[in-house]
């Protein structure tokens, strides 16, 4: 699919990885639909890219219904949607104290990273399939934004593995699923960027992290993530795939 001039929505579009992939696309001549649960920097960003920001909690039917119609009102029906938006945890199943982790945590990390992507999927997919065929018998592409943790997940990490391997076995599925209707979809599966959350760590830790990356010896650029978002977008024989994007990382146990 060309981008250039295709309407597209990006969750967690404020920032970190999602900020790159709304500049990214916007950059390449698609309007972007900038959706994210803080309104000042979705609008923050929008305005710097001639987007428009979408006020969205994905984990809300509602929330994104309307996301979905003031970004349809301003650009027009969406063909492509990057899922960007997530959470993370980091809990001990079985604390230091002996008490066991809070199961809220667990079911929070799960609604936000896994069913708040599929719910917005549905609602997208379900308008994407009015859309005419383009050329190509084309309708619509969209992604999922898994992490490497869905296949070495750490101590501690059992929620969020849980989640974003939830999204790397709902890939396939989709993806056929979706096939009859001309609509793609793909996952990535980042490992260790430099998002405004890594950055917040202490510059050892960030060398540490780098230095057990075996080539390049450097966190990801949020670009480099934004590439390949937008090289799904535009590889139109790419379809049910999980592309693990971490310079050959595999994580240790902790």
């Amino acid at each position: 699919m060309n981008i250039k001039g295709q309407a597209a929505l990006v969750t967690g579009g404020a920032s970190g990885l999602g900020e790159a992939t709304a500049r990214e696309l916007a950059r390449l001549g698609a309007k972007v639909a900038v959706l994210d649960v803080n309104a000042a920097q979705a609008e923050k960003v929008a305005a710097e890219i001639g987007g428009v920001a979408c006020q969205c909690d994905i984990t809300s039917t509602d929330s994104v219904q309307a996301a979905l119609a003031k970004a349809a009102a301003a650009h027009g029906p969406a063909r492509i949607l990057m899922n960007i938006a997530g959470i993370g945890s980091a809990r001990r199943i079985v604390g230091k104290d002996g008490s066991p982790a809070p199961l809220e945590d667990f079911a929070r990390v799960v609604n936000v990273n896994l069913i708040g992507s599929y719910n917005i999927s549905r609602l997208f997919a379900a308008e994407c399939v009015k859309l005419a065929p383009q050329d190509d018998g084309e309708r619509g592409v969209m992604m999922f934004t898994a992490s490497v943790a869905a296949f070495d997940g750490q101590v501690g990490q059992q929620a969020y593995s849980a989640s974003k391997g939830g999204l790397v076995g709902m890939t396939l599925p989709m993806a056929r699923d979706l096939a009859q209707h001309g609509i793609r979809v793909c996952t990535v599966a980042p490992g260790l960027f430099a998002t405004p959350l890594m950055k917040e760590l202490p510059q050892e830790v960030q060398a540490s992290l780098a230095a057990s990356i075996p080539f390049p010896k450097r966190l990801g650029k949020p670009e480099e993530f934004a590439q390949l978002a937008c090289h799904i977008v535009t590889n139109g024989h790419l379809n049910g795939e999980v592309i693990r994007l971490d310079g050959a990382l595999r994580m240790a146990p902790r």
